[in-house]
């Protein structure tokens, strides 16, 4: 099963900078295990605690998980997920 994996510029240290990079599993959690086992380090910039960290955004073919079934959401043979980090700034 293969899921394309959608990289945000910051964690693209843990992919050699690598934009985008496969990986398979029948949930987000198993997903985020597989990849560790090639990009290490970069499972814990995701997930803390069993859950996905607060400041993390994983969208499923575009769709927010956090509506969905959260790290446990199932995954199928070429869906896409794409991560994103929240994002603060701007001025008052």
């Amino acid at each position: 099963m293969a899921i394309e994996v959608r990289i945000p510029t910051i964690l693209r240290t843990y992919t050699d900078g690598a934009k985008q990079v496969e990986g398979s599993g029948t949930t987000l959690a198993d997903l985020f295990t597989d990849l560790d086992s090639r990009h290490a380090g970069i499972r814990e910039r995701i997930v803390d605690g069993g859950e996905l960290r607060r400041f993390v955004n994983v969208y499923l073919n575009d769709e927010d998980v956090r509506f969905l079934q959260g790290i446990d959401t199932e995954l199928a043979d070429g869906d896409s997920v794409t991560i994103l980090p929240a994002v603060a700034g701007g001025s008052l």
